[in-house]
């Protein structure tokens, strides 16, 4: 299908470290999770886009639309949107709880609104939205052999992955007025001046503040991972992937915590190809 194509070449031009994991699935999976990360791509990239926010606002409002319309069963296989074709159909295909899709919107809106973290349980809040919701329609494409369970350890290493971006894009978020690490550990680490310098604050313990929360991410990561059992091979190989990319990319960020300061931290394609085949030969990567 034409429309399941188009959000695969979106998958594989601006999710790379997605696209890696969900190669190992079945062509009916594949097609699926390409649909939610296209749709997931567009609300993303109207929260970091240049409209003004009441612009913003509109989009993310009609994009809850296109949810609902979905849900209805509304969608015709004419539609001249590529994406709502796809969900629609990998909808009815599978169990996804397209709710997951209204709390990453949630998310979104709290990046307009400006929202500050001052613990670590109202980011837990935030990464729910942003990430966990990605686990939670994961599964719904996947299966699991004990569903609510599983929906815990989804969430779980959602916030591990998320925990490993927000360490990673540091600078990235600061130059664009954003600071997610909850305030209580800035104030705890002396680095409450943010992080727009390619160097640490003066004073500051930035080697400190990254062991800590790499530390966090890490215990997310032994948790989450518990989801893997859980499910059969192909969908367990596919996670094991996404969640060994981004666990690799932890460890080098808390090998030299200013190497996220001076730039993005990736991992090169060989590496990836690398976790991805250790994953489909039931390797934890």
């Amino acid at each position: 299908m034409a429309a399941y194509r188009y959000c695969e070449a979106v998958t594989a031009l601006q999710a790379r470290n997605f696209s890696y994991g969900i190669r190992l699935l079945p062509e009916a999976k594949r097609y699926a999770m390409s649909a939610l990360y296209a749709l997931a791509r567009r609300i993303d990239d109207i929260g970091d886009g240049d409209l003004p926010p009441e612009r913003k606002a509109e989009q993310l409002g009609r994009t809850r639309g296109l949810l609902d319309e979905i849900r209805s069963g509304g969608v015709s296989v004419d539609d001249t949107d590529p994406i709502k074709v796809a969900l629609a159909d990998a909808a009815r295909r599978f169990p996804i709880p397209l709710g997951a899709l209204d709390e990453l919107i949630d998310g979104v809106e709290m990046d307009l609104k400006g929202a500050e973290y001052p613990t670590f349980e109202d980011l837990k809040v935030y990464c729910r939205c942003v990430a966990g919701s990605i686990g939670r329609l994961s599964l719904g494409v996947y299966g699991c052999e004990d569903p609510e369970l599983g929906a815990e350890y989804a969430d779980t290493l959602g916030l591990a992955l998320q925990l490993t971006n927000i360490l990673r894009d540091l600078r990235e978020d600061a130059l664009n007025g954003r600071t997610y690490l909850p305030t209580e550990d800035l104030v705890r680490f002396g680095c409450e001046q943010g992080f727009a310098l390619p160097r640490p604050p003066m004073g500051a313990d930035f080697t400190g503040l990254v062991a800590f929360e790499a530390a966090r991410a890490q215990r997310c990561f032994e948790d989450g991972l518990r989801l893997l059992p859980m499910l059969d091979r192909r969908s367990r190989a596919s996670t094991a992937a996404m969640a060994g990319i981004y666990h690799r990319l932890l460890g080098r960020i808390a090998a030299d915590p200013e190497s996220v300061l001076r730039g993005r931290v990736s991992l090169p394609g060989w590496e990836k190809a690398y976790v991805a085949l250790s994953g489909l030969a039931g390797g934890r990567s």
